[in-house]
């Protein structure tokens, strides 16, 4: 059972204009705390017990913040390596076979996503399971899907649901690509061929908080989300 989780927080936040100026994305507030934190907030809330985050852009705020926690950090200053490359970057920092990774510019509400997978995680027929969210629970979120959900769950691309972010994945295949930088759309492409990814449906609502305006979308939706549940 995965034990470690990866926290991408490297990206520069183009599409955040003058707020990432000074501030890296994963410290923009929402909800009255850094993104980075509702990140960990899920972490915090699963049995995961050893956290790493890849570092980029501004990323001496990241670790001033967090300094108090038991966290390891995989600095990218030198340059960006994508969502595949930052994995396997890490992967002597995770010292595991089999890791949870998570966006930090994502806010959801629902059932944790971590907790959702480890149940249904299966390493017997499963490289890789994904959480995915139905787009009227996508907000933020422009585009048609990313994957088709068969009935046992296995997964091919295609116009449907959309990827969140947050996944189990073994790292085997993470490693043996050869490039050090490339998307981890390169790993699940290989890992498809085979029928080894698999996928979840959040049973919330999920908000993409890459551009300004995903800030006032998520503080709504997790408002929102406290009323029903009053």
């Amino acid at each position: 059972m995965p034990n470690a989780a990866m926290i991408f927080a490297a990206g520069r936040g183009t599409r955040m204009g003058a707020l990432t100026q000074t501030l890296p994305k994963p410290m923009i507030p929402v909800a009255g705390k850094p993104l980075i934190d509702h990140a960990l907030a899920l972490v915090d809330d699963s049995p995961i017990e050893h956290v790493v985050i890849n570092l980029h852009h501004l990323g001496s705020q990241i670790t001033d913040h967090l300094g108090h926690r038991n966290i390891r950090f995989s600095n990218e200053n030198d340059r960006l390596l994508e969502t595949g490359g930052g994995l396997k970057k890490a992967l002597t920092l995770l010292k595991s076979d089999t890791v949870i990774t998570l966006n930090s510019d994502a806010v959801w509400t629902g059932p944790n996503p971590i907790q959702s997978l480890l149940a249904l995680w299966d390493p017997n027929r499963m490289d890789a399971l994904l959480m995915l969210v139905a787009q009227e629970n996508a907000i933020g979120h422009k585009g048609a899907g990313d994957f088709i959900r068969a009935d046992n769950g296995a997964l091919h691309r295609g116009a449907g649901l959309t990827y969140t972010g947050c996944q189990i994945i073994k790292t085997a295949p993470v490693a043996d690509v050869a490039e050090d930088v490339f998307s981890l759309n390169t790993v699940w492409d290989r890992l498809l061929e085979n029928g080894r990814v698999f996928g979840v449906e959040h049973g919330g609502r999920w908000c993409d908080v890459g551009q300004p305006e995903g800030i006032t979308l998520a503080e709504t939706m997790l408002k929102d989300a406290n009323v029903r549940t009053i």
